[in-house]
């Protein structure tokens, strides 16, 4: 079925970057909804990041708007999140995803928890 595969995770001083990567196989990425997940020790997963496939309807989380910038290139289907100006807050497994059906216009699958997961990539940032 479908597989999700995240990237680029890693230890990083506080104010650093970091960028993640993402590819996703068994779908037809450009058709599909793709988005970014963060879960720290003993809290929720939380939707930071989503982008629609076409429309390119994107969402960010309260927690990261203005640092962290999500990107798609279709021609290589890879989606991307871009993280500037790390907080120590920022340290959680980061979680890539894409939405399980196709054609969705709106960002919702960022507050959904049926979507298809990756494994996590884990962003830690020291003070």
């Amino acid at each position: 079925q479908v597989q999700v595969v995240e990237s680029g995770g890693g230890l990083v001083q506080a104010g650093g970057s970091l960028r993640l990567s993402c590819t996703a196989s068994g779908l037809s990425f450009a058709d599909y909804a793709m988005g970014w997940f963060r879960q720290a020790p003993g809290k929720e997963r939380e939707g930071i990041s989503c982008i629609t496939a076409s429309e390119y309807v994107i969402y960010y989380a309260d927690s990261v708007k203005g640092r962290f910038t999500i990107s798609r290139d279709n021609a290589k289907n890879k989606l991307y999140l871009q993280l500037n100006s790390l907080k120590p807050e920022d340290t959680a497994m980061y979680y890539c995803a894409a939405d399980r059906l196709p054609g969705s216009t709106t960002a919702h699958m960022c507050m959904a928890d049926d979507n298809y997961w990756g494994h996590g990539t884990q962003v830690t940032v020291s003070s």
